[in-house]
């Protein structure tokens, strides 16, 4: 299991080649799932099932590639110190 301070890192963003959203592992650039709505992917529940029972951090990117939000899974994991 991950320490507290060493989630995996994850990160939504837009693929323009295929017209998809992917998630993907930040340390490897493994496409863990693939989305076709942006939507689909941030509904609840969605992220957390996709990046397994050990949680992460999800970096969500807009169709720009620009920053948009992060997600922590498990909530608990969530470091107090970062606002959100």
């Amino acid at each position: 299991m991950a320490k507290k301070g060493n989630l995996p890192k994850f990160t939504l963003e837009f693929d323009e080649k295929r017209v998809q959203w992917e998630l993907q592992k930040d340390k490897t650039g493994q496409v863990v799932k693939r989305f076709n709505v942006k939507e689909n992917a941030t509904k609840r529940d969605v992220l957390r099932k996709a990046i397994g029972p050990n949680g992460g951090s999800v970096k969500i990117q807009k169709v720009n590639g620009r920053f948009q939000s992060e997600r922590t899974y498990p909530k608990s994991k969530d470091p107090k110190r970062s606002p959100g």
